[in-house]
Parts: C-alpha cells; sequence; structure tokens
C-alpha cells in the first residue's frame, strides 16, 4: 500500500512538473507574441493548459478520496456527458419518464453494481435489461414519431457515457496476484496514455501532418499525426511498465491497443458531432469543449482495457 502512494506521488509529481513546463512556455509565447491577447493559437494553447491543470487536479483529489473518490468523479463524469449527449438527440415530452430512469436510476444503479463488484450484472444491465425496457417504457406513452431514432440515441447515450465510462472504475475491482493495493495506478496508466497519445497525435500532425485521415469528419486528424502520437503513446506506456502489473512489452502492447481504440472513439464521436451539426459536445471545459470531448477516447478504450486485463491477469 505504502509502494502504491509513492508511485502514485511520483505519477502527480511528473504530470504536475509536465504541466508546469507547459504553463512557462505558455506564458513566455504570450509575452512575446500576443501580450494583448490576440493570438487565437496562443489562448487556445493557455485554456487548453489551464483546463488540463482543472482535470489533474480533480483526478488526484479523487485518488485521494481512494475508491468512493474515485466512483464519484467518474459517476459525475458520466452524468455530465450524458447530459452533453442527450441535447443532441431527438428525444420529445413522450420520452420524459425514461429519460428520469436513464438520469436517476440507470446510471446511479450502474455504478452501485461496481461499487458491489457485482461483475455477473453490471457487464450486461446497460446492454441487455436496460437496452430491452427503455423502448417498453418510451412506446407505452404511445408516441410513435421518431420512435427509433429516440429509443437508439438515448442507448447509444448511456452505452458511451455510463456503460462505457464505468469501466474506468471497475478497475479497482480487479484482483491481480501481486498488484495487491494497487489498482489505482491501472486507472493512472490508462487515462495518462491515452490523453497523452492525444495530445502527441495533434503535436506530431501539427509539425509533418500532412495526408488527412477522414478530413469531414476531423479535418485536423492525419496519417502522419497518429503514427507519430500512437508511437509516441506506446512507447510511453513501456516506459511506464513499472506501473502496472505487465512487463516492458505488455505494458507497449497494452499501450498500442489502448491508443488505437482512442483514436477511433474520436472518429465515432466526431461523426456523431458533426451529423448533429456541432463543433463541440459543449463548453464546460474552456480550451476542451465539453466533457465529451475530453472523455471520448477514454470511453472507448476503457472497455477494452478493463476486459484484457481481467482476462489475461486477474482472478477475478
Amino acid at each position: 500500500m505504502l509502494q502504491a502512494r509513492d508511485d502514485l506521488l511520483t505519477v502527480f509529481m511528473g504530470v504536475g512538473g509536465v504541466l508546469v513546463l507547459a504553463s512557462l512556455i505558455g506564458w513566455t509565447l504570450r509575452l512575446r507574441f500576443s501580450p494583448e491577447g490576440g493570438n487565437a493559437a496562443i489562448d487556445n494553447l493557455n485554456d487548453r493548459i489551464r483546463a488540463w491543470w482543472i482535470m489533474v487536479i480533480a483526478l488526484a483529489l479523487a485518488f485521494l478520496g481512494g475508491r468512493m473518490g474515485v466512483m464519484l468523479l467518474f459517476a459525475l463524469c458520466s452524468f455530465a456527458a450524458l447530459r452533453e449527449f442527450m441535447t443532441l438527440t431527438n428525444a420529445t415530452r413522450a420520452d420524459h419518464w425514461s429519460l428520469v430512469g436513464v438520469f436517476f436510476i440507470v446510471l446511479p444503479g450502474q455504478y452501485y453494481l461496481v461499487w458491489a463488484e457485482l461483475y455477473g450484472i453490471f457487464a450486461v444491465f446497460i446492454p441487455v435489461y436496460v437496452f430491452l425496457l427503455l423502448p417498453i417504457m418510451s412506446a407505452l406513452r404511445g408516441e410513435s414519431r421518431n420512435f427509433l431514432i429516440r429509443v437508439a440515441e438515448m442507448q447509444w447515450a448511456l452505452m458511451i457515457c455510463v456503460f462505457c465510462a464505468s469501466h474506468v472504475p471497475a478497475l479497482l475491482n480487479l484482483t491481480i496476484p501481486g498488484y495487491e493495493g494497487r489498482n489505482l495506478l491501472l486507472i493512472a496508466f490508462l487515462v495518462i496514455v491515452v490523453q497523452m497519445s492525444d495530445v502527441l497525435q495533434y503535436i506530431w500532425g501539427k509539425l509533418i501532418g500532412r495526408h488527412k485521415i477522414a478530413p469531414s469528419l476531423s479535418p485536423s486528424k492525419t496519417i502522419e499525426g497518429f503514427l507519430g502520437g500512437a508511437g509516441s503513446a506506446t512507447l510511453l506506456a513501456a516506459g511506464l511498465w513499472w506501473m502496472t502489473p505487465f512487463n516492458p512489452w505488455q505494458a507497449g502492447l497494452m499501450g498500442a491497443i489502448i491508443t488505437l481504440f482512442g483514436f477511433l472513439g474520436g472518429l465515432v464521436m466526431s461523426a456523431i458531432k458533426r451529423d448533429r451539426g456541432v463543433k463541440d459536445w459543449g463548453h464546460a471545459i474552456a480550451g476542451h469543449g465539453g466533457f465529451i470531448d475530453r472523455l471520448d477516447s477514454v470511453v472507448f478504450s476503457a472497455p477494452i482495457f478493463f476486459h484484457l486485463t481481467r482476462y489475461f491477469w486477474s482472478l477475478t
């Protein structure tokens, strides 16, 4: 337990050091090239850095709260993300009681099941039982207009914002021989690798990006940016093997997998935004858009990471 605490402290000191350096660079750039605040690129960079400070501090406080703190943090993130998602759907007054159930029964119910370590139920609660019950509730209201679209949107929102996101705190439930008391580090590993992959893809894309992957979905994503960012994140994951129950090559492989799914998740969520005609999911986080804009890579990679770790390393 003490070793895990020391490792977490090392991780947050490292992340804090990177943020201090980034803040100094942002402050210097603003002082030299945009003293009046007229440079959009520099202003956006500083907004992003400030947002990262807030997110890292929130994660650190959650980790200090232990298992309860992590559960509450991701439950709140799920609530905020679900709210953002539902504002872009075709839900009508006929879906009122379905929405009440989604926010105040299904969401807390899913996190309770994770808290109670009821894997057999939490793994099927939303994909099976809620999947069947939600359309029944909507059908009983008698409104058939856009019925399939409304129900599908609500189920997609639950799968992305609640079911997938709940796999992050579910990592705390895994029993891994020789890794007892260190599961918080698995969450730190997942979040650091996936989020740094996003940052590194952006940097590599700006430096050498030439060929766009899906210009109609995400104009800033390039083949060079993806390969450079994913490769760098894979090396970072291998270097962070000491945080995990994996050896270096296993950590690198896991890093490559979650980086790939995080990237593909970002493309999927971008496609939904373009379909809805919006640039960001929300404006809750200055410089980053909404909660889903920050969680999209994590929620797509979290279930894959959870199940691979559970299958190959965990006893439960």
